[in-house]
């Protein structure tokens, strides 16, 4: 027995029924809306604006000058400096005890004062031709060579002195008084009072030159300007970044270590631009009337940032339609309107 169509049949006539239906419905939707009388509404033209957004990129303030400072000979640590201590360039902040290094240049000197004696006695022989040229140089040489001898030990003797390199607060202090201080064993960290920011600029945004000025907001808000000093040549191969240095000006209340923000300048972007009085709730979205050929097209709109009587339009309208500015409650899709 074959299996009976009526079933098939009874689904394609309700189909067909339910779309012919819905058909009658938009076409009496759009034939009440055109049915209704015209009306006055003000129009406007969707503009463009060009804008170079900026993105806000994590940076960190550094000290501009930082340095570790170690021993360059052996002895006792006899003063070392405080932490947190304001120091100014050439002050002594370690002193280390080397009596050997102040026997060297004891004896050094004693070996200069004798040559030199010598070749004033052999140079008098020789005004009175007493002796030779060949002996008064050797002399001279001799004296020379217990002046360097002089000079290196006294230098030595000033490494017992160790000085900040340049004005600063010292850090950290990496010995204390008692210690055994050895060459290239650290003594101290020290910073400069001159600070700078530090970001890792992304490949992807465009690189800016040194001396270009860009904005710093600083963890409170603060907005300050700060120019670049230097470009890493090459990005990171693992961050795909480039390090950016840029100063900060002088007297800036911030201190290493901490977190800023970078506004560094994005591509360039063209964004629609309408009035925010055009704009109104349609349900849950957004809508604009679009009008062409003397009639009101509702548009739905996705809706950027607002800037004072403004919005920026993501998607729904295109450059140079024309909108109503201020759209009636009582305006309907399809309406006509006079402008």
């Amino acid at each position: 027995m074959k299996p009976s169509l009526f079933p098939l049949i009874a689904a394609t006539a309700a189909s067909l029924a339910f779309t012919a239906c819905g058909d009658r419905a938009d076409s009496a939707a759009a034939s009440t809306a055109a049915s209704q009388p015209s009306i006055d509404v003000a129009t406007t033209t969707v503009t463009t604006q060009t804008e170079a957004p900026s993105r806000r990129l994590p940076g960190t303030i550094q000290a501009t000058s930082r340095a570790t400072v170690a021993a360059e000979i052996m002895g006792t640590v006899t003063a070392s400096p405080a932490v947190g201590q304001a120091v100014e360039a050439g002050e002594v902040l370690v002193r280390i005890s080397a009596p050997e290094l102040t026997a060297a240049v004891a004896q050094a000197r004693a070996a200069l004062d004798l040559a030199t004696r010598n070749h004033h006695r052999e140079a008098d022989l020789l005004a009175r031709g007493a002796s030779t040229e060949e002996t008064v140089q050797n002399l001279e040489d001799q004296r020379r060579i217990a002046a360097a001898h002089l000079e290196g030990a006294t230098a030595r003797l000033a490494q017992t002195e160790v000085t900040a390199p340049f004005s600063g607060v010292v850090t950290s202090r990496l010995t204390e008084t008692g210690d055994l201080a050895a060459p290239g064993v650290p003594l101290f960290a020290i910073q400069g009072f001159q600070l700078e920011v530090q970001v890792a600029v992304p490949e992807s945004l465009t690189l800016l030159p040194v001396g270009e000025t860009v904005g710093i907001e600083l963890d409170d808000a603060r907005n300050v300007a700060a120019n670049i000093t230097e470009v890493a040549p090459a990005a990171d191969a693992t961050t795909r970044s480039r390090l950016v240095r840029l100063a900060l000006p002088a007297g800036t209340a911030a201190s290493p270590g901490q977190f800023v923000r970078v506004s560094w300048p994005d591509q360039t972007a063209t964004l629609m631009a309408v009035p925010t009085s055009s704009i109104s709730a349609f349900g849950q979205m957004q809508r604009v009337f679009v009008v062409a050929d003397g009639r009101a097209s509702m548009r739905l709109v996705k809706v950027g940032r607002t800037e004072g009587d403004r919005a920026i339009i993501l998607s729904g309208l295109n450059p140079g339609e024309t909108i109503v500015t201020q759209p009636p409650a009582h305006l309907r899709d399809g309406q006509p309107v006079n402008r």
